[in-house]
This record gives structure tokens, C-alpha cells and sequence, in this order.
């Protein structure tokens, strides 16, 4: 077992990764991700390529106030079923993660103090933080940690994403924890023992949907919420508003430690998916700082003197057709020539320019973006309508017409738009039929075509293997392939990002020539908040970290 920094030697790893920034041939941002992610502390790997760590460059903060913020308000669940960001932000305030990705790329401990991980990704150390209490004075401690994993590995609790997240720890005869997987080695240690090797481990504990919940807990975020965070929910009213209050009885471990938590109140209000309502708000005072700004209301809050703050992503939407869905008993697109055709027929290009105002980069049709740090330039996707339509007539299909749905909203409904007129321009028949949030979300794995948007996940095959790996809960456009699945696997064993990159192509390769999905562009993402709001800049993945947040002193 190789050490963190802080605690002894570095994983071999980390060195090669900053000869490799200093000779320009890797980002700062990848090495970050890469060095952190096998346990190396945000500090030392700043000092590795000759970097002092970042001071928090925020002014001065009020003790106390209130900040609104417009976001959805979406219904609760368990949290490892989790299945949008906005869930997290508002239970963030109580419920607290073992590891937060930053928007340098880094990931630092909070509820962990450090983490070690093997040579060849296979056991991990977990090292929790010493002193930190759950809201109802109870210590801590490392058998809470164990609960928790063992929960996420529960793969037959229907909508629990974070099983493909701890697939390693996983029998697959029980689905659940493997016997001796999960070691409590005292108070403040938990040792995993992996099947497989696994370096995606550290990224997926950050992941929303990996927030820490006490034992004995109910499923239901709001019933008796206790946690280890500052904050209480006071209210919460579905697509209106929710609000957590700062916690009398709880004084938080966090003070000074990781952040301050100044705030007394945060509100959460919903204006809908319109953009001119939620301009409105902005103009007129009733919120303070927004979730995400959109499309050419951007310029618009630019006008009326908000600060901005932009996300250069891997986040992204897809076009996908569901191999598996039925439509008048037939399978339409388990048809590789029909997928196939899907995608000749759409020029990736057109689809940012008309449906994101060209705000971002185009993409390749595979779902891994330049910024991972194992992508492969597999080249860009072909557009060719004629062959499409050939295609599409080969399978029997020249007269099918499909119908692609989504939801009602500003660049997803206009992306989707773009894609069936150039569907139609090709000669296939498409037909659109659009949804407002609350029906399109009850049903987003299920449609036989349809466009949903992906937040970034910090690797590529983090993204593979909740979006494409046979029989995931996420796995919306049903894929499975066996071959995809082994070359998956190999490139989660393997650490060092440069050597991964080669199955990746593989990986990549495979995504294109089996059809899987139209993933026509990558998107900057972008936030508006007025000025004197503190810790409100845009995160990659959406994430509101509500401890960071205040207002100006």
C-alpha cells in the first residue's frame, strides 16, 4: 500500500504525471484529477509541478444572512438513487460526501481525511477526518462509512446508480457487498478490497448521488434528517421552494476546517424551465443568484450588471434510441443500421451552432470528451444523408416514422429540434413531440427516442460505465454488448490514464460503429449571481457546495 503525501510516500504514479506537465504534455487540470483521485493531497500535488495551492481568493464574509437561489425544486428520494443535481444541492446542507470534485479538477477529502490506494487500484485505505459529529451528537466513525458502501453496493434496490459505481465490491450472486470487501479496521479506517481493479473509486464517492446518511436511515432525506452537515431543512414544497436554516443545536465540525457555513438561511426558488421567467426574477430582485444561465439571455444578465461565471465541461446531452424499447410490439432500434442511420444523418455541428449558439465544442458521437484525461482522438463523426437514407431503407424502415421527444426547455428542446429537421432533410420521418419536466423526467430511461442531457462525470469511463455497461440502472439506450463490457472492464483496471487511453479508442470505436448515440457537442456551462455572493461560481457538475456560500462583508 503506497501513502498520501501527508502521510508518507507518494503513489508511484504521481511523479510521472508532473514530469509529464512540466514537459507540456498533460494538463494542469488532468494532472490534478489523476494525482488526487490515487490519494495524493490538493497541496502536495500543487507542489509536484512547482505550484503553491491557490489561497481562496473570496472577500471577506458576513456572519449570517440569506441568499435565493432559482433552481427546480425536484422531489426527494433515497439519495443513491439520486438522478438529478439539483436533489444534492438541496440536501447538501445535512447530508455531507466522503470526497468533493473541485472546479480545478482536484478532489479533496471532507468527510475522509485522506485515502491510499494500491499500485494496481485493488484496495483502497480510507482515512477518516478525526472530531466530526452527526447533527444529533453521535461521533462519526468508520462503521458509518461501512454502512453506507454496503448500501450502494445493494445492486437489486431499483434506481441505485451507485451500484455501478462500487461494481467491484460486488458479489454478483447476491448483489450485494462481496464478504470482506468492507473492513472496519478501527474508528477512523475502513479498508475496500476490490474483485477488480477499479481506479474510478474516489470519482464516484463524489458524485451526487453519494451523499453519507446515518444508519438506520429511512430512505426519505426529510424523515428525522439527521446528518453531519450545518444546515436543517425548514421547508419543502415541490416545484415551489425549499429551504434549509443553519442548525442551533449542531455546532458543525467544518468551521475553519474545511469552510465557515455563514449563511443563517438558503432558499431554493422555482421559476420553471422558462428563461425569460427566470431573467425576470434576477431583474426584479427575487433571487440572488442562479443555477444556470442560458442561450441569449446570457448577454442579458450580463446587462443588468450580474456577475458571470463559466464552466468549460464535459457535460453534454444525448440523442439516443433505446435498443430495447418496444413500439407496437417491435424492437425499431435494435436494428444496428437504423442507429446507424440516425446518426449519418445529423451533422453535430449544426446541432451546437442552432441549439446551443455555438457556446461549447463539437463532439464525436462516443461520450467521452477531450478534457478526460484517457480520451482518444478517434476523429470526428461522419455525416453523410445520402447513405443514411440508404441505410434506413435497407433495414426495411424508409417508411417508419419516429417520434423524438423531449423536454420542454431552451437548448435541449432546440438541439432536438435541429435533429429532426435534419432527420426530415435526409428523407427519414421524424415526428417531435415535447414534454414539459415534470411528465419527460417520470419516464427518461424508458422512451424509445429521445434526448436527455448528461452532467460531466471527472473520467471517460466513469460515464461509460453508468451510461453503457449492460444492465444499468442509467443505461437509457439499452445497450448491451459483451465485447464493450470486457474492454470496459480492462480500462477501469488499468491506472495510468496514458496506457488507458488505448482500450479507450477501442471503447470509442465500438460507441460509433454500434450506433449507441448522437452526441453531438460538449457545453460551457454558465452562472450569473449578483454581486457581493460569495462561493457561488459555477461548478462543472452543477454542485452547489452551500458551505462555501455567503455574502460580502
Amino acid at each position: 500500500m503506497t501513502r498520501s503525501a501527508s502521510r508518507g510516500p507518494l503513489h508511484p504514479a504521481a511523479g510521472l504525471y508532473a514530469r509529464e506537465v512540466r514537459e507540456g504534455r498533460l494538463s494542469r487540470r488532468e494532472f490534478l484529477t489523476r494525482a488526487t483521485a490515487l490519494g495524493v493531497s490538493v497541496p502536495s500535488a500543487y507542489a509536484l509541478i512547482g505550484l503553491d495551492t491557490p489561497a481562496a481568493a473570496q472577500p471577506a464574509m458576513q456572519e449570517g444572512g440569506t441568499l435565493r437561489i432559482e433552481s427546480t425544486v425536484k422531489a426527494l428520494k433515497d439519495p443513491r438513487s439520486y438522478d438529478w443535481p439539483q436533489m444534492s444541492n438541496f440536501t447538501r446542507g445535512w447530508l455531507e460526501y466522503l470526497v468533493e470534485y473541485n472546479r480545478d479538477g482536484s478532489f479533496r477529502g471532507i468527510l475522509l481525511d485522506s485515502w491510499e490506494v494500491n499500485e494496481d487500484a485493488t484496495e483502497y485505505l480510507l482515512n477518516l477526518r478525526p472530531d466530526v459529529t452527526w447533527n444529533n451528537g453521535e461521533p462519526f466513525t468508520a462503521e458509518d462509512v461501512a454502512y453506507n458502501i454496503r448500501r450502494w453496493a445493494e445492486r437489486n434496490v431499483e434506481g441505485n446508480s451507485m451500484a455501478s459505481r462500487v461494481s467491484s465490491l460486488i458479489d454478483d450472486e447476491t448483489g450485494e457487498a462481496r464478504e470482506g470487501a468492507i473492513e472496519v479496521v478501527d474508528d477512523l479506517t475502513v479498508r475496500l478490497t476490490l474483485d477488480t481493479p477499479d481506479i474510478t473509486l474516489i470519482a464516484g464517492f463524489s458524485d451526487y448521488p453519494a451523499a453519507i446518511v446515518p444508519q438506520g436511515f429511512s430512505g426519505n432525506p426529510l424523515d428525522n434528517p439527521v446528518g453531519t452537515g450545518p444546515y436543517m431543512p425548514e421547508t419543502f414544497e415541490v416545484g415551489v421552494r425549499a429551504v434549509m436554516v443553519k442548525n442551533p443545536d449542531h455546532e458543525w465540525w467544518g468551521k475553519g476546517v474545511i469552510g465557515e457555513a455563514a449563511l443563517d438561511r438558503i432558499e431554493y426558488i422555482d421559476f420553471g424551465t422558462d428563461q425569460a421567467s427566470i431573467v425576470a426574477a434576477a431583474d426584479s430582485g427575487e433571487v440572488d443568484m442562479l443555477y444556470e444561465s442560458l442561450g441569449d439571455f446570457i448577454e442579458i444578465l450580463d446587462g443588468i450588471g450580474w456577475v458571470k461565471s463559466e464552466a468549460v465541461t464535459a457535460n453534454t446531452l444525448v440523442i439516443r434510441a433505446n435498443q430495447q424499447a418496444e413500439v407496437d410490439g417491435e424492437t425499431p432500434y435494435a436494428d444496428v443500421r437504423v442507429r446507424r442511420a440516425l446518426a449519418l444523418a445529423v451533422d453535430n455541428a449544426v446541432c451546437l451552432s442552432l441549439g446551443y449558439s455555438d457556446r461549447g465544442t463539437v463532439a464525436e458521437n462516443h461520450h467521452v470528451c477531450p478534457i478526460h484525461p484517457e480520451y482518444a482522438d478517434i476523429g470526428p463523426s461522419e455525416f453523410d444523408p445520402e447513405a443514411a437514407a440508404a441505410l434506413m431503407a435497407e433495414a426495411g424502415m424508409a417508411d417508419y416514422e419516429h417520434e423524438l421527444i423531449s423536454i420542454d426547455d431552451d437548448w435541449r428542446r432546440n438541439t432536438s429540434d435541429a435533429v429532426a429537421a435534419q432527420l426530415r432533410d435526409a428523407g427519414i420521418k421524424v415526428r417531435r413531440t415535447i414534454l414539459p419536466g415534470a411528465t419527460f423526467w417520470n419516464d427518461w430511461a424508458k422512451y424509445p427516442f429521445s434526448t436527455t442531457d448528461w452532467a460531466q462525470r471527472p473520467l471517460g469511463v466513469q460515464v461509460l460505465a453508468l451510461a453503457y455497461r449492460s444492465g444499468e440502472p442509467w443505461n437509457e439506450s439499452g445497450f448491451a454488448s459483451e465485447e464493450f463490457d470486457a474492454a470496459l472492464a480492462e480500462a477501469l483496471s488499468i491506472a495510468d490514464a496514458d496506457t488507458r487511453r488505448q482500450t479507450m479508442e477501442r471503447l470509442e470505436t465500438i460507441m460509433r460503429d454500434e450506433g449507441v448515440v448522437i452526441q453531438p457537442y460538449w457545453r460551457s456551462t454558465y452562472r450569473h449571481y449578483r454581486e457581493g455572493v460569495v462561493g457561488a461560481e459555477q461548478h462543472p457538475t452543477f454542485e452547489i457546495h452551500v458551505y462555501k456560500l455567503g455574502l460580502a462583508a
